[in-house]
């Protein structure tokens, strides 16, 4: 099993997103991470989309039935040393005597409190799916009350962008 990123730009209208889902959904593939967003463009929106396949000529299949949408404009693999973040926010058990120490373990992650009560604290965090983990790992021992974590965002390196005319967009082989 391979895990895959693409980068699909569609277009910024309703029912999108539903047919993208459908279409996996349809062919039994999950989707491990999924973010939209929107792009420098108001009609365009970026969809990041994380899926594991287990071979290559299954992935060819997903883009050639995601290339029939009308609404996909360009579908590209991202390289697996694209810049990936994503979010999370942890709502721990704290009291008077470990707060700070919570507060410490997340300033080692780059995190930040931005909500603090007598019973809990509310952590927020970016990084990669990794670093996000072991956060949570260190948080374990005080008690999660809740988390949520944002799919994956991710651009590709360097000055190259999805949206130039003469980038190759991922299209399956005939």
């Amino acid at each position: 099993m391979s895990v895959h990123t693409l980068s699909v730009l569609v277009s910024n209208t309703p029912g999108v997103l539903a047919r993208i889902a459908g279409l996996f959904s349809r062919r039994g593939f999950n989707i491990e991470s999924l973010a939209v967003g929107p792009t420098e463009r108001s009609d365009v929106s970026r969809v990041t989309l994380v899926t594991t396949v287990d071979e290559a000529n299954v992935l060819e299949q997903l883009v050639k039935q995601l290339n029939k949408l009308v609404e996909v404009y360009k579908i590209i693999e991202l390289e697996p040393n694209a810049v990936q973040r994503e979010l999370i926010l942890v709502k721990v058990r704290c009291d008077d005597q470990n707060r700070s120490a919570i507060i410490d373990v997340v300033g080692l992650f780059r995190g930040k409190a931005v909500d603090v009560g007598p019973e809990s604290i509310t952590l927020e965090a970016t990084g990669s799916s990794e670093k996000l983990a072991a956060l949570l790992t260190m948080l374990e021992p005080y008690g999660i009350i809740e988390l949520v974590k944002s799919g994956q965002v991710a651009l590709g390196r360097g000055h190259r962008s999805i949206t130039e005319k003469n980038r190759p967009a991922l299209r399956a082989r005939h």
